[in-house]
């Protein structure tokens, strides 16, 4: 692997490593920790991997997804990454701990930053995750969790259909001016939206949570939503901006920032056959336009 150490020094200056951070996702999701790494660290360059070939990964197998988390991270470190964010919470229950142990670059999830962030923010030491099927019945939060500060109470519910509300509230959004990316991401919310989070939220509130994870990376999507439904004393905690703090501190650490003054280079690739839509809605998800969005074909996948 090549790092570029022309502004560093071999006793413990500063070696910038201008290569870029892998990021993957089952889908769209993954571009709200997409977004989040852009906004703390502008001259970083990505290459942003989403599977929607494959999607959803929450009803999947747990061994199924892990498989599907070791075949992508090859493929990524084939494109020269520094290292790889997992920007899926299902799938980084079901092969984070694999990918750590099976690739020499940093490899880090969505889970336990959110899970810090919950456990240091809760008062009454009583938390909500909202996530997919499989990230609840991994227990990977509520484990998370606890190992922080084993006298939380933990509360999880699924709520799979807040992954179809997001992706559907884009669609709605789109008018004739879609191209245009202001700083808010436009999702619209029907009604029926409206009463389907109090469903999936009521029995939380009622729990007396003070904080509550959004277990999903579609989720900061509806922020507004679900912060409507939870009320102002519940504070919302987004793996996406807890896991950019993360790669920060690690690239600090390392000391592998790219140069200052780098000029960053965002790569788009999804399994997906309409590319068209992926680029479409991505830019809706990133505040930004998605310039080109490159097809992976799933056999290009396979580990060898």
């Amino acid at each position: 692997m090549a790092w570029d150490d022309s502004a560093g020094s071999a006793d413990g200056g500063v070696a910038f490593d201008n290569r870029p951070i892998g990021v993957f996702d089952s889908g769209y999701g993954g571009l709200t920790v997409a977004r989040e790494l852009q906004k703390r660290l502008p001259e970083e360059s990505l290459v942003y991997f989403g599977d929607s070939a494959r999607c959803p990964y929450g009803p999947r197998d747990q061994a199924e997804v892990d498989r599907f988390v070791q075949q992508i991270c090859t493929w990524l470190l084939g494109r020269d990454v520094k290292m790889i964010v997992i920007a899926c919470n299902t799938a980084t229950a079901a092969g984070l701990a694999h990918a750590q142990r099976a690739f020499d670059v940093p490899v880090v999830g969505v889970v336990e930053p959110g899970a810090r962030a919950a456990a240091h923010t809760t008062m009454n030491r009583r938390v909500g995750v909202i996530a997919t099927k499989g990230t609840v019945e991994s227990n990977a939060y509520s484990d998370a969790i606890r190992h922080i500060d084993a006298g939380i109470t933990v509360f999880s519910t699924a709520t799979p259909r807040f992954v179809e509300i997001a992706e559907m509230g884009l669609k709605l959004a789109d008018g004739p001016i879609e191209d245009y990316m202001s700083e808010a991401t436009k999702v619209y919310i029907r009604p029926e939206f409206e009463d389907i989070a109090r469903e999936y939220l009521e029995p939380l509130r009622r729990c007396e949570i003070d904080t509550l994870v959004l277990g999903c990376t579609h989720y900061p999507l509806l922020k507004a939503l679900i912060g409507g439904v939870v009320g102002r004393a519940v504070t919302l905690v987004s793996s996406a901006e807890e896991t950019a703090r993360d790669v920060d501190h690690i690239l600090r650490r390392r000391r592998s920032f790219a140069q200052p003054g780098h000029a960053p280079v965002y790569s788009f690739f999804t399994t997906a056959a309409d590319t068209d839509e992926f680029r479409r809605f991505g830019g809706r998800v990133l505040a930004r336009p998605m310039d080109v969005v490159e097809h992976v074909d799933l056999p290009d996948l396979i580990v060898s």
